[in-house]
């Protein structure tokens, strides 16, 4: 077999490479970060919210190091195109950087034996272990183009679906002026964890488009089951994290608005009914430049002193028939 090299100079498609470049503009790392700066307003909650806020962050870790060791390379591994490889192989590198930049949180929030708790609190969290275990299986079993097609839509699912839980509280968080450092790293992952979930949903289309009627529908049954079943387990989490400071409602309606925002990425309709969700979280969605200090601190608008031009919805409606 003859082995070939990635010609950049060919577009494998009429989208990959846009988003490689923006990928790239994307690129942040957690040391850019000035995070000594929530150490007041940590200290200024309750020990029940610390705890929620740890906790959140440990299951965004395991998610982060699932997606990053195992996810990506499988889908890097099978997809076709050495571009796309390339940007599979990008965006697996930047889940190791966001599974760090949790650490780097604990590191300056916490003690070191508060961190040891942590992340055994995640080995032994039932519901946790779960939702990682059942994204995980459609990863390694990977045999046929049907298990390409379900293992991308599990992976669509994980980025737009199952984080939000924990990145829900973060924004809440620093929507109200506290612990506003460690949310700007939530808004770098939340901008990232877009354009993952709308670049694997786009390959995840193609391989949808070329089955035959029964094949797509068979695996559009197989997504919504795997939404239901993730949220039940979701919804009991988020009761177990949250009732203590008496947000699981306001989780959980997040929750789902972003399931349906995972479904809009494979092509489908909304599941769950279109509710308004929490406005201070809301606003913690938006990606706008919180940080304009170039010199110590690097916000989310500011990226190796490039300047990102803004994309939207229409920046990624493609004509796969041409």
């Amino acid at each position: 077999m003859t082995l070939k090299a990635v010609n950049w100079n060919r577009e494998d498609d009429g989208f990959t490479q846009t988003f490689w470049k923006q990928n790239i503009e994307q690129f942040w790392t957690d040391d850019e970060i000035p995070l000594s700066d929530d150490k007041m307003s940590w200290v200024d909650l309750m020990p029940t919210e610390q705890d929620v806020y740890k906790r959140v962050l440990g299951g965004l870790t395991l998610l982060d190091t699932l997606q990053g060791g195992v996810g990506m390379p499988q889908i890097l591994e099978r997809v076709e195109g050495l571009q796309r490889k390339a940007v599979f192989g990008f965006m697996g590198m930047m889940e190791q950087i966001h599974a760090k930049s949790y650490s780097s949180i604990f590191t300056t929030l916490a003690t070191t034996e508060e961190i040891d708790e942590i992340f055994e609190w995640v080995e032994q969290n039932k519901h946790l272990q779960q939702k990682a275990k059942t994204i995980q299986q459609y990863y390694i079993n990977i045999r046929t183009k049907r298990d390409f097609y379900m293992a991308m839509a599990a992976s669509v699912l994980l980025e737009s679906y199952l984080f939000y839980s924990g990145f829900f509280y973060p924004l809440y968080l620093a929507g109200q002026g506290k612990l506003t450092a460690s949310g700007e790293i939530i808004d770098l992952i939340l901008r990232d964890e877009a354009i993952h979930g709308l670049y694997t949903g786009l390959i995840a289309q193609e391989v949808y488009e070329s089955m035959n009627k029964r094949e797509k529908d068979r695996v559009r049954e197989e997504v919504l089951d795997l939404v239901v079943e993730l949220y039940k387990n979701e919804a009991e989490y988020t009761d177990e994290l949250y009732t203590v400071i008496g947000l699981e409602e306001e989780v959980k309606k997040y929750v789902r608005y972003n399931a349906n925002r995972a479904l809009q990425n494979l092509g489908f309709d909304n599941h769950f009914p279109v509710e308004d969700i929490n406005p201070i979280v809301q606003n913690g969605i938006s990606t706008n430049t919180k940080q304009h200090d170039f010199f110590s601190k690097k916000g989310n608008g500011y990226v190796r002193t490039t300047n990102i031009e803004r994309m939207t919805d229409e920046d990624f409606k493609f004509d796969f028939n041409k």
